[in-house]
């Protein structure tokens, strides 16, 4: 795995992300590790509703709602 590092962090945001390691039960590192996630892989989630979105224009409004599609596509995935 990749190492990162990061200079010249202002004390008191270094500080914030301790605060919200701490809170959350998680190392600091852990939790930097869950920021990057979270601001570098939003496309899943995005691409997923987009793809509900299209599918419910491409169905009209008569042939099925949002829950109908959500648990279509859970049950193709297996979850």
């Amino acid at each position: 795995m990749a190492q990162l590092t990061v200079r010249g962090v202002p004390d008191d945001l270094a500080a914030a992300l301790k605060t919200r390691a701490a809170q959350a039960g998680r190392s600091a590192e852990a939790e930097h590790r869950r920021i990057l996630e979270e601001a570098l892989r939003p496309a899943r989630a995005t691409e997923f509703f987009e793809a509900v979105r299209s599918r419910r224009i491409k169905l009209g409004s008569g042939d099925a709602d949002t829950a109908d599609l959500l648990r279509a596509d859970r049950d193709r995935n297996g979850a």
